[in-house]
């Protein structure tokens, strides 16, 4: 059993016509992560394995484009001053 937040855990599906909150997913993706099987999350979760894995490879590709982004970094900022003079 994860710990989600303070008072929710992943334990189960949900009922019928709930949604999976940003939260709940990210707990399920970092249980993958760490190696559960997805069959036995899918089991586990009724979630589809498709789903589980769009979830995990959304996670990853995020994590990517937030480790390219250098946000205020005053060396690329002075470099592509430099290249724009340059032309």
């Amino acid at each position: 059993m994860t710990k989600q937040n303070q008072n929710e855990t992943v334990t189960g599906p949900l009922a019928e016509g709930q949604r999976w909150s940003a939260a709940r997913k990210r707990e399920v993706v970092l249980r993958l992560l760490r190696g559960e099987s997805v069959d036995a999350l899918s089991r586990e979760l009724s979630i589809e394995i498709y789903r589980l894995e769009q979830w995990r490879e959304k996670a990853l590709a995020g994590i990517d484009e937030s480790l390219k982004k250098r946000q205020n970094d005053p060396v690329q900022t002075e470099l592509n001053q430099a290249m724009r003079r340059i032309g």
